[in-house]
């Protein structure tokens, strides 16, 4: 049949082409359970030949799905997340695959919460089955305050000090320290951070300081650089330390993009990598395999992440408590043993 353009199309309407009561329609269109797939999907596809305006009825997620998650990146330094950072890349094919498993649906929202009410707006205007936070930034109060309303919603990230909500992701202050202690053991005195000012980096940080105290080598502040969570900032801030001689022969990078920018800017001034200096990253995306030389990281299991954020979102728990996953030491060609 045609499609109507006066928009005047009512429940009635819909009825009586359907060959059913009002009230069927109208379960219809809000997804009611009782309602048979099939049944739906015929008075949706009259509702859009008639140009009623069924949109706002729609369910979340296509009809034969389990339910529908979003995801959500806040915001990191004052902008949104890049989604094209191969890390989170990964990550989102994982919660892709689980999703997948599980029958289930996701979509990556346009939406860069930068504080509470932003946070109660993106968990509250969809009908969807839950939230996954790719990241805390510095909304940690915030999601701790997101715990007394009814949204269902799991942050990858950090656990922190206090935390009332459920975060999902690796022991970064372990994997920091394994990460420095390995490069300690190849006999490197002078080892250089590169991190951000997130919770995560922090912690490896944090991790980084105790390495060094257990291998009795003085910590220097000249050696602790503050980088973006990007490849070109970490390769601009390598090459400042290069132009001003400061001597390095090890970097514990807080991500695997942060170390292929230190180890771009090394080999463009003619430094050895790992003869001069010994490179470790974090996180073992593809790329850290791929790379010339191949990365020595940390490795964080993105499968098993994923399948854990879907799980805390379909499975809610009234246990808030954080997952931490394996940190396993990954050694390859950057960092020389």
């Amino acid at each position: 049949m045609g499609s109507s353009s006066n928009n005047n199309t009512t429940l009635e309407d819909l009825a009586k082409l359907a060959g059913v009561s009002i009230s069927t329609v109208s379960r219809a269109l809000n997804d009611h359970p009782l309602i048979s797939a099939r049944t739906k999907q015929k008075i949706w596809a009259l509702a859009r030949d008639h140009d009623y305006p069924f949109r706002p009825y729609m369910p979340a997620a296509p009809v034969g799905a389990e339910g529908t998650i979003v995801i959500v990146t806040p915001f990191m330094r004052g902008r949104p997340l890049p989604l094209s950072h191969p890390f989170f890349l990964e990550l989102l094919a994982s919660i892709g695959e689980a999703a997948r498993a599980r029958d289930c649906d996701f979509t990556v929202s346009h939406t860069t919460p930068a504080n509470y009410d932003d946070l109660v707006a993106t968990t509250t205007t969809s009908r969807a089955s839950g939230v996954i936070f790719l990241g805390q930034s510095m909304l940690h109060d915030a999601f701790n305050q997101l715990t007394q309303t009814n949204a269902n919603f799991v942050v990858w990230g950090a656990q922190m000090s206090g935390q009332l909500y459920c975060s999902i992701g690796s022991d970064n202050q372990l994997g920091g320290r394994r990460a420095t202690a390995h490069l300690a053991r190849l006999g490197r005195k002078a080892i250089l951070f590169l991190g951000g000012t997130d919770p995560e980096s922090m912690q490896r940080k944090r991790g980084y300081d105790e390495a060094l105290r257990e291998a009795g080598i003085a910590a220097d502040p000249k050696l602790v650089v503050p980088v973006d969570f990007e490849l070109e900032s970490a390769d601009a801030a390598v090459s400042r330390l290069l132009r001003r001689h400061v001597h390095f022969d090890g970097i514990v990078a807080s991500s695997d993009l942060i170390a292929l920018g230190a180890i771009r800017a090394l080999r463009r001034a003619g430094v050895s990598v790992p003869g001069d200096v010994s490179v470790m990253g974090y996180d073992d995306m593809l790329l850290a395999r791929l790379s010339t030389p191949a990365l020595s990281t940390i490795r964080q299991d993105t499968f098993e992440a994923g399948r854990q954020l879907v799980s805390r979102i379909l499975d809610p728990s009234p246990d808030p408590s954080a997952e931490r996953l394996p940190t396993d030491l990954i050694v390859r060609e950057s960092c020389g043993a």
